[in-house]
């Protein structure tokens, strides 16, 4: 009997998880009752008995207890008294639950244990609050099985309660901590995350009182960000403090970076000086952590405040790190979606508004000022010679320049306005609420431009930059932003065109200029679409051969009503637009399947050449364009020349010579085009990957009679030759020239004194007759 009771004994108070803990304990109690009852005969002393089954689950700290059909107590072990009130197992004996707790309460357990009783199956897993009242809420984990006598008759109830309070707890921080991320991820605003986060953190502590402090801009001010179990009172008190080696727990742990517990405010020397704002309100201790970036940096603190004095326990900072830490998330996830929505909306360079922006503000202006009557004006206005100024003193100095240009701006505009920058030196003003009366408008935007053009130093220079200005007023010249903005634009280009320095405001003469300007754009992109563009190709000749080498591709609009367009008459739309980027690209591939076409009919092969604008050359993909073009005509890159202009090339010197080199890693040749008109230095010319200079036709008409224009034309060839670098005149159209040219080393040539440009099949019929010569 002994050694089958300690087994029992040892089944009894084995520990596992809680509802297969639940179920061997039962069991084991269950077999153990049994066989009590087959061994115990009536002659037993019933002491003995009682000794048995007091040893045995006094030892356990689970509630173990039976009780009879009417729910009435059999027998009760240690834990079961105690949590009821009892000292004793006699005094909980023969008492219901009705007895002890509350009716509710007390029938919800009757119910159950009718049901095991009923149907003899047991209720495992049961979780509930306790009943008992210990100060704080507790949840116990019950099971109930049926209690069977000798016969298998069901005579009560065997169960087994659990206190799982430390259980719960975890788990509603886990899913409390859960719920928290998931408000991050949604961007739930600060205030909603921290008044969640410290709901949590409360429950979790009794008694204690949570407060989220955010460190200002300027990392000198402790700004409220949630309490809101703290008196009002004090949370205003405390708004806008600055942060010390001895300022509370709060600005102390943002000052130093380091936990700050104090046990007892009204004692402590950190709070000498603010122990009188919080004696008030009773609190007694207050322990501060704080609240970290990602990289280490201080974003605010996050503190508990306490009615008694001591100092937080292991679990407490577990849960005041846990928290920190939480609030460091949402702040640093907060402050990235601001910047990321801040640089959406804003220049990078300047800080001002962009185009994005404007377009979401302009619309909401424009609706106010037609309820209100009121006008709005709008400028655009685009700096005088930036472009010298940036290439001279280089493109830092340029940056700066329009950094400067931005806050003068912005100090002769109300908040109610807008500067907007658009991109490289233009921007827009937008002026709002204004009232509708003539002469207000243009004293306001000429005090901005005078302001602009006040004397400045950069990069040790000191200089003036002027604007040009185009002024238009809603309603009166136009009701929409678009248009708005276009005959603003419209103005502004007038303003360059009377020779810049001043202001003009939009007018009829204007809006037709406008108009037109509009109408051929729509023209000229819908000649994109229909593919109204023809080559046509003007040989160049080597002197020392007489044999066309090359020929350079020449675009004309193919107009359906007008006929053949020269270039001029469009380029410049087009370069102004971004149009020419896809002329640009159809040029190139329509040439580069010319010259591939040209060489399977048997004609010996020539290179063409290309012209390429800034627009084209400034595109990030414009390498691997240039190499399709290529794979799908068929053409060897050796017979492609790209021509570039000096101030293409010197717009950024560094990016133009590595796209350069890209290019002539595919096998194409390179040239400077209208070579000596622009402004490219020798250091910058040495490192050109180049192969061809072209000297610009101003140069070569008025040869031989120009003295000067002679001696430039021999300098260039000079320098070409120099660099290893072959040379060719453009624009040569006579004998006299053609001599000259001849006579200080250039050979190669190009104009009508050879040929004007010709369709394609002219170019073919060219080269065949060489050949037969």
């Amino acid at each position: 009997m002994t050694k089958e009771m300690s087994r029992y004994r040892r089944e009894a108070v084995s520990k596992g998880a809680d509802n297969d803990d639940t179920r061997r304990l039962l069991a084991a109690n269950q077999r153990m009752i049994t066989e009590l009852s087959r061994l115990v005969g009536p002659e037993a002393d019933i002491a003995n008995r009682h000794d048995w089954l007091e040893t045995m689950m006094n030892h356990v700290p689970d509630c173990i207890y039976a009780k009879d059909a009417n729910g009435r107590f059999l027998m009760a072990n240690h834990a079961t008294v105690v949590e009821n009130g009892f000292s004793s197992m006699g005094e909980i004996v023969g008492k219901t639950d009705f007895d002890l707790h509350p009716p509710e309460d007390a029938r919800k357990f009757y119910d159950v244990e009718r049901r095991v009783m009923e149907t003899g199956e047991p209720a495992f897993g049961i979780e509930e609050r306790a009943v008992v009242d210990k100060g704080s809420e507790r949840w116990l984990m019950t099971s109930k099985v049926p209690l069977r006598n000798k016969y298998g008759m069901t005579i009560g109830t065997v169960g087994v309660s659990r206190d799982i309070t430390d259980r719960k707890r975890a788990e509603r921080l886990l899913l409390g901590q859960a719920r928290l991320l998931e408000m991050i991820a949604k961007s739930i605003s600060l205030t909603d995350f921290f008044t969640e986060l410290l709901s949590l953190i409360e429950s979790h502590l009794s008694g204690v009182i949570g407060s989220v402090l955010l460190l200002s801009e300027d990392g000198t001010q402790l700004l409220t960000g949630a309490a809101p179990g703290l008196d009002k009172a004090h949370c205003e008190a405390i708004h806008g403090i600055e942060i010390g080696p001895k300022v509370g727990s709060c600005g102390t742990a943002a000052f130093c970076g380091e936990p700050v517990f104090v046990s007892d405010i009204l004692i402590d020397p950190l709070w000498e000086d603010y122990a009188d704002l919080v004696r008030p309100f009773g609190y007694r201790s207050c322990w501060s952590m704080p609240i970290r970036s990602y990289q280490g940096r201080v974003l605010g603190t996050f503190a508990l405040y306490s009615p008694v004095a001591g100092v937080p326990t292991d679990e407490q900072r577990e849960l005041i790190s846990m928290a920190a830490h939480l609030a460091g998330i949402a702040i640093e996830r907060q402050k990235s979606e601001e910047r990321i929505h801040f640089m959406a909306h804003h220049d990078a360079l300047t800080g001002l508004p962009n185009r994005v922006l404007f377009d979401e503000r302009v619309v909401q202006a424009l609706e106010k000022a037609a309820r209100n009557n009121q006008w709005v004006a709008l400028a655009f206005l685009d700096l005088d010679n930036f472009k010298l100024i940036n290439d001279s003193l280089g493109h830092k100095a340029g940056d700066e320049l329009l950094r400067v240009v931005a806050r003068r701006m912005l100090s002769c505009v109300r908040k109610t306005d807008m500067v907007v920058r658009v991109g490289g030196d233009e921007f827009i003003i937008l002026l709002t609420d204004l009232p509708a009366e003539n002469g207000i408008i243009v004293p306001r935007l000429e005090e901005i431009r005078r302001t602009i053009a006040a004397p400045l130093t950069l990069a040790g220079r000191s200089l003036q930059v002027s604007c040009s200005m185009g002024v238009v007023a809603f309603p009166e010249h136009g009701s929409t932003p678009e248009e708005m903005l276009a005959n603003a634009d419209a103005a502004m280009y007038r303003a360059k065109e009377v020779g810049r320095n001043n202001l003009q405001i939009f007018n009829a003469e204007m809006a037709a200029t406008a108009h037109e300007k509009l109408r051929r754009y729509e023209a000229l992109r819908e000649a994109i679409m229909r593919e109204e563009f023809v080559l046509h190709f003007q040989p160049q000749m080597n002197l020392a051969t007489g044999r066309i080498f090359a020929t350079e591709s020449l675009l004309r609009w193919q107009h359906p009503t007008l006929g053949i367009v020269p270039p001029g008459d469009f380029i410049p739309l087009a370069e102004e637009t971004g149009l020419i980027v896809d002329i640009g690209d159809w040029v190139l591939n329509a040439a580069c399947r010319q010259n591939k076409a040209w060489q399977d009919a048997g004609l010996p092969p020539i290179v063409i050449s290309v012209n390429v604008s800034a627009r084209q050359f400034r595109e990030g993909d414009w390498v691997s364009r240039v190499a399709l073009a290529l794979q799908e005509s068929g053409l060897e890159a050796r017979y492609l020349e790209l021509e570039l202009t000096e101030s293409l090339i010197m717009q950024d010197v560094q990016q133009a010579i590595a796209t350069m080199h890209e290019l002539e890693a595919l096998g194409v040749q390179l040239a400077i085009d209208d070579f000596g008109t622009g402004y490219s230095s020798l250091s910058a010319l040495k490192r050109f990957p180049v192969k061809r200079l072209k000297i610009d036709r101003s140069f070569v008409m008025d040869i031989p009679a120009d003295e000067d224009d002679k001696a430039i034309t021999s300098a260039i060839i000079s320098l070409a030759q120099e660099l290893g670098m072959q040379v060719i005149a453009e624009g040569v159209e006579t004998e006299a020239q053609v001599a000259f040219l001849r006579d200080n080393g250039c050979n190669e040539i190009q104009g009508y004194f050879f040929s004007r440009p010709v369709p394609a099949g002219d170019i073919a019929q060219l080269i065949l007759e060489q050949g037969s010569r």
